[in-house]
């Protein structure tokens, strides 16, 4: 894959955390409205210790990221291009339950767009993964963040030529109960 593709996801991310890690340290009245949660809080270091040695199990009739993982980068002409199997790429335009972990994309306690991961984030400035194990996502209503895996359902794309990169999108998403 073109790394020069996946620099604005980085970018963004990068910016938004780095952003509520400045308006933190300037007090409540400057972070007012922003990231309400610290990603290296003790909240957030027990949910990663939690989660970082082994993957989030499989649910029954929940998407795996073990299949979202079958895809390999091909070159094409002068750049890199997903080439997915017939079981991933059959996913596209269904409607899909997955659960992950929310990295916000935006500033604020709620996001309505957000990358879901398939493992905690573990720092402020790392993206915990390949583009394999991220879904971009872009719920109804937004949805409150935190540190604790979340349990989606929505519209998955299947993303063959992305300019940012990225292999999955969910849209018109909402947050679902396990059974």
């Amino acid at each position: 894959m073109n790394a020069n593709k996946f620099l604005p996801v980085l970018l963004a991310l990068v910016i938004g955390v780095s952003t509520a890690a400045w308006a933190q340290q300037k007090g409540p009245a400057a972070g007012k409205d922003l990231m309400a949660k610290d990603p290296n809080s003790v909240e957030a270091q027990q949910a990663q210790a939690q989660y970082a040695d082994k993957p989030l199990p499989e649910m029954k009739g929940v998407l795996s990221w073990k299949t979202l993982g079958e895809v390999k980068p091909v070159k094409q002409k002068d750049k890199f291009v997903p080439e997915f199997t017939k079981a991933v790429s059959a996913l596209d335009k269904k409607e899909v339950k997955i659960q992950g972990f929310m990295m916000p994309l935006d500033m604020g306690e709620k996001q309505q767009r957000f990358i879901l991961t398939a493992l905690p984030p573990s720092c402020s400035f790392c993206l915990p993964g390949g583009p394999e194990q991220m879904v971009e996502v872009q719920t109804k209503s937004p949805v409150k963040y935190g540190f604790e895996p979340i349990l989606l359902t929505g519209k998955l794309a299947v993303l063959k030529d992305d300019p940012m990169g990225l292999y999955y999108r969910l849209t018109d998403a909402v947050i679902t109960v396990a059974k």
